[in-house]
């Protein structure tokens, strides 16, 4: 076994000492009590959620509530309760949905203490958002197979996104449905970005005829993959990578026409009755403490503090051939909306 097991023993440790110092704090717990709990919205994996609700309640005395749902969700979520939200922070998800929300007037502007402390690309994003949205982590898109099902069948290993339109990954490929996938959009815009919007949905609709089924969730299909339960899945990078260290026979891909990213970002609900508790919850997001907090629940994104720990199985982004993501364009909401529209009617009908 890889370093799965040494890892999972690390994350139960961390676990248990911020247990113990939620235990050490009563008095703030009664507290935060009294004024009621903060409300997050979590798109990062299952796992980060959980550790990132610990470690800001054992830190805080806070009490929270953390709910994982996909990015597109947590948008469509934020849209419908503008006039009375229910949420006041959402944390993880790909940064052009946060972007879009921005441009829709459903975030609050704020300036983290810690955000003279980002690296240039983070710093790049919150100017973008105008000052409404954080970079917290940043991570590449690519597909991981699995090598045992590829060496039993005996097909050829597959190295660009072209090569998974061949006839012989019919039904093998599994990826997620971009109405609800942050991940799934990042690479439908960056297919875009690629080969031009044309060539892009022809592609995607010869990869559709190899798809078997269109995910929720963005790492899902990589996970399907690590449990052999498809050949292929389209994710990001860092995803497979913590499936792979936990002992899945996964080989990880860059594909060789380059690829796109995503900058996962925290934002605060426009109207939240929590205020303070939401910026200081945002401040320990961008802290290297709070960023640690994905290393030790096995995740592998790029965290965006530059005093942050690298995790040692974060995909080296200088070694891959990425495009020029253009944030601000696919973070418009007409352009979103125009591409998933385009989507649901060339590729994938909703009611498939």
């Amino acid at each position: 076994m890889e370093r799965g097991g040494s890892r999972e023993e690390a994350v139960k440790v961390w676990l248990a000492a911020f247990s113990a110092g939620l235990a050490l704090a009563p008095c703030a717990v009664a507290t935060a009590q009294e004024n009621g709990k903060l409300n997050i919205l979590c798109a990062a994996d299952d796992a980060w959620c959980a550790a990132m609700q610990l470690a800001y309640e054992s830190k805080s005395g806070v009490q929270t509530t953390m709910v994982r749902k996909s990015t597109g969700e947590i948008l469509e979520q934020v849209r419908r309760e503008k006039d009375a939200p229910t949420v006041d922070v959402w944390w993880g998800g790909t940064g052009d949905t946060h972007l879009q929300a921005a441009s829709e007037g459903l975030l609050e502007a704020y300036a983290s203490k810690n955000e003279a402390e980002l690296l240039p690309w983070a710093q790049n994003f919150f100017t973008l958002s105008g000052g409404q949205s954080a970079g917290i982590y940043a991570g590449a898109l690519g597909f991981a197979y699995n090598n045992d099902l590829l060496q039993r069948q005996g097909l050829a290993v597959p190295s660009c996104w072209k090569d998974l339109i061949g006839q012989a990954y019919r039904g093998k490929i599994l990826a997620g449905n971009p109405n609800s996938s942050g991940t799934a959009f990042t690479m439908l815009a960056t297919l875009v970005q690629l080969f031009g919007e044309e060539e892009a949905f022809s592609y995607m609709k010869a990869l559709d005829q190899n798809v078997a089924q269109y995910t929720k969730a963005g790492s899902a299909p990589v996970k399907a993959a690590a449990r052999g339960e498809a050949m292929i899945g389209i994710s990001f990078m860092h995803d497979a990578v913590t499936q792979k260290e936990a002992g899945a026979p996964l080989v990880i891909v860059a594909p060789c026409e380059g690829t796109g990213y995503e900058i996962g970002a925290v934002s605060i609900i426009r109207g939240t009755k929590n205020r303070e508790e939401a910026r200081k919850f945002v401040d320990f997001a961008l802290s290297p403490e709070g960023q640690a907090t994905g290393a030790a629940a096995g995740q592998n994104q790029v965290p965006s503090n530059a005093k942050a720990a690298l995790p040692s199985g974060a995909p080296d982004l200088s070694l891959i051939k990425m495009v020029d993501y253009d944030f601000a364009t696919f973070g418009k909401p007409e352009e979103r909306g125009r591409l998933l529209s385009r989507f649901d009617t060339d590729i994938h009908p909703p009611s498939q």
